[in-house]
């Protein structure tokens, strides 16, 4: 592969989490010639002696660098700003230095795809809980590229082979969660929903909405969520032109579009979507943010604190993360 006027950006994610140690692997397995590292030099280092060696680190001045990269290399550009010391810090432990250097990076990709120097972003998992300490307002990646991108309506869908989940609602509790399922937004799901998968290829996807109740709320049995917001929803997609279809009971509609029913299921909350999707096995699973003004994945995978620095960790998530950005990124 030839290196592409843009790149593709990996930011290393939670420097005591897995996330450098994936970006070797993947560097270790395939050397892809078409993307960098945004991250701290040292941290990527310390995980290349973990992940047991084979590569050199070419750190970057400037990301347009990467075209002078030589083969069988790690490309980094360490952005402006890291707090120093990242790679003494213990791995599997939360800190609140690793969690601003997360969100510095973040910063920094998203910077240079605005700018027009880089065509996607894949991230590396975070820690919510570092981010809390290192002082970044936001809860998780999601928010974070949305208040990045200027607050535009964004959901959250995880992919893998067999099943597409998109969210309602995302990082709350579940009692906020509830709240949140309003005709209004489950309505701009269907039709965030519906243009991202436009824009991936299917013309007219097929949408299923999974109730919030069980038996989607059977007839008002045991709830009336499915009554007065999602069904309304519903027809008013269906009225857009959406072939939106449901609410259809949680715990089958899952099976039904594994089964190629449904091209994707919207669901109600976090957990309503993605136990499905995980349970099918995170090693081909991706995130994708939808609505953001540019494209962003990434692993369908945490910081796995209990295997850090083990140099063990399964890079698959993070390269099906690089083929999905390559198909919508260009």
């Amino acid at each position: 592969m030839t290196h592409p006027s843009r790149p593709l950006l990996i930011t290393q994610g939670d420097a005591c989490g897995i996330g450098p140690e994936i970006i070797v692997r993947c560097w270790q397995r395939q050397a892809p010639r078409d993307a960098l590292v945004v991250g701290d030099v040292g941290v990527l280092r310390r995980a290349l002696a973990w992940c047991g060696g084979g590569l050199a680190v070419a750190e970057l001045d400037d990301p347009e660098e990467l075209a002078a990269v030589p083969p069988n290399c790690l490309p980094v550009w360490q952005p402006p700003g890291l707090p120093a010391g990242l790679a003494a810090l213990p791995p599997g432990r939360i800190s609140a230095a690793a969690g601003a250097a997360a969100a510095r990076c973040i910063e920094a990709a998203v910077g240079l795809i605005q700018a027009g120097r880089a065509r996607a972003l894949v991230t590396a998992p975070i820690h919510k809980e570092a981010l809390h300490a290192g002082g970044v307002p936001y809860p998780g990646h999601t928010e974070m590229l949305q208040a990045l991108a200027g607050g535009v309506p964004v959901r959250m869908m995880l992919a893998n082979p067999e099943l597409r989940t998109v969210l309602v609602t995302i990082h709350c509790s579940l009692r906020q969660a509830i709240e949140g399922v309003t005709r209004a937004a489950v309505l701009e799901t269907l039709h965030i929903t519906q243009a991202s998968l436009q824009r991936m290829g299917l013309a007219a996807p097929r949408i299923a909405v999974a109730g919030l109740n069980p038996h989607a709320g059977e007839g008002g049995l045991f709830g009336d969520e499915e009554i007065v917001h999602i069904a309304p929803a519903i027809a008013d997609a269906r009225a857009a032109g959406l072939d939106a279809t449901g609410p259809y009971a949680p715990d089958t509609v899952f099976m039904r579009a594994r089964r190629g029913e449904f091209d994707v299921v919207v669901a109600m909350t976090h957990d309503h979507g993605l136990i499905p999707v995980k349970y099918l096995g995170v090693e081909q699973g991706v995130n994708v943010t939808l609505g953001l003004p540019f494209v962003r994945v990434s692993p369908d995978h945490g910081t796995a604190f209990d295997i850090a620095g083990t140099g063990r960790a399964d890079p698959a998530s993070l390269e099906a993360s690089l083929t999905m950005a390559r198909q919508l990124g260009g």
